[in-house]
């Protein structure tokens, strides 16, 4: 049984952005290696492909991978930039569902909902501003449940209540910080869609 089989498997269904002749390396383990290099310690798309190099041989043994070289740095981040996010978002629920799934309830549900800065997410060349990401945690099960991207911390507000439409479940206890205690909350920001946690 390969590892993370089920993540490939839901990184496998996002939509390819690459041109067909430009598909040398298979998206989702590339996607899937990115993932294990940046928790391994790599902040840049430099020590991504430096972490690629080191343990080619051992991802292609152990993932089924083809790898006969690390990818360039510019066909790393041409990937990450024209990756759908909501796609992207989408494969990691459809997953975290499938784990969460063959966990079994032990009493109430409590998720826990937090909005962070991502530190070095400012883009000085695209003039963007830091990013701001809402998550979901079920404390049960150690489980990120999903993520949205909302503008600043005033717009968590927000963000939280389309957070907890878009998760789709009953009967949790969902928990946020002091910013969520108003007595008039404010509307939810509008978004595209994404899949419903409950689908």
């Amino acid at each position: 049984m390969v590892p993370f089989a089920a993540l490939l498997a839901a990184l496998d269904e996002i939509p390819d952005p690459r041109r067909p002749q430009g598909r040398r390396y298979a998206m989702s383990h590339l996607l899937l290696f990115s993932v294990l290099a940046v928790l391994a310690g790599a902040t840049s798309y430099r020590s991504i492909v430096t972490f690629l190099a080191v343990h080619r041989e051992r991802l292609n043994a152990v993932f089924g991978a083809r790898l006969r070289r690390a990818p360039a740095v510019n066909t790393l981040r041409h990937l990450f930039v024209t990756l759908d996010p909501d796609a992207l978002e989408a494969a990691f629920r459809h997953h975290a569902r499938h784990l969460d799934g063959a966990i079994a309830p032990t009493g109430k549900r409590i998720i826990a909902l937090d909005g962070k800065t991502l530190r070095g997410s400012f883009d000085h060349l695209h003039d963007r501003t830091t990013a701001h990401v809402l998550s979901a945690f079920a404390s049960d099960a150690a489980l990120i449940l999903a993520h949205r991207e909302v503008a600043a911390a005033p717009e968590e507000i927000g963000g939280v209540q389309a957070l907890i439409a878009e998760l789709g479940v009953s009967g949790v206890l969902f928990t946020a910080d002091v910013l969520h205690c108003q007595k008039a909350p404010s509307p939810a920001p509008p978004r595209a869609a994404t899949p419903s946690w409950s689908a």
